[in-house]
């Protein structure tokens, strides 16, 4: 049977943007070198399609949809404590993530895919203190060049 090069080129560029896509890791930490309650890295930059898996590298930590900052639409997740998680994030836009059992300590993350959106997203006074001043500042380095 022979293949033509239109089949190997479709099939080609139809497989490209699954191997390009990348895993990042992000650890879940009681403590670190600055601060206790964290994700390690607390801001990822990624591109549409790759997968950050979330690593409970120390024990009582999860991962979780923050649904202050979650693009409209998308599906939210939890996942369980002390477990590895992995997310694929397709769609561009900014996503928060919680550890659910201290949010009030201010263990929040924020994950931008793709390019910036065009307005930062304004956070409900709702949120702990800790975990507000915590997304504001990642917001911060998310708007700087």
């Amino acid at each position: 049977m022979r293949i033509s090069s239109l089949t190997v080129l479709l099939t080609t560029a139809l497989l490209a943007p699954a191997a390009m896509a990348e895993t990042h890791e992000v650890k879940m930490l009681t403590r670190s070198p600055t601060a206790g309650m964290v994700y390690d890295p607390d801001y990822l930059q990624i591109a549409p399609g790759d997968t950050v898996k979330f690593v409970a590298a120390q024990s009582g930590h999860n991962a979780a949809t923050l649904p202050a900052i979650w693009p409209e639409g998308v599906p939210t997740f939890v996942g369980k404590i002390d477990q590895e998680i992995e997310q694929t994030f397709t769609v561009p836009g900014l996503y928060g993530i919680q550890c659910t059992p201290h949010l009030a300590m201010g263990m929040v993350m924020l994950i931008q895919v793709g390019e910036p959106p065009a307005e930062a997203p304004v956070l409900s006074a709702s949120l702990p203190k800790r975990a507000l001043d915590r997304m504001n500042a990642a917001l911060a380095r998310q708007a700087a060049p």
